[in-house]
């Protein structure tokens, strides 16, 4: 499976990354699954920031037109800014 068929949800990485967040402060976590649980938090940050900066660009793109709201085609190559 490719990385464009699996579909990033916002919201439940966001409550993933607050779980991983909470084990980590725990200090019940071996060193290995402290590790592990760190980069999976790593990835679900950097997922959530491309997500977020992606959503920020369509609302400039909607506001930049004579400082009106005009609707402006998103593709998705604009990602490839971020």
């Amino acid at each position: 499976m490719t990385k464009k068929n699996i579909e990033f949800n916002f919201e439940q990485s966001l409550t993933e990354l607050n779980t991983l967040v909470e084990e980590l402060e725990t200090g019940k976590l071996t060193l290995e699954q402290s590790l592990s649980a760190f980069e999976r938090g790593i990835k679900l940050t950097r997922e959530c920031q491309h997500t977020l900066a992606k959503a920020e660009q369509k609302v400039h793109i909607l506001l930049e037109k004579n400082a009106e709201l005009t609707l402006a085609p998103y593709t998705e190559a604009e990602d490839d800014k971020f």
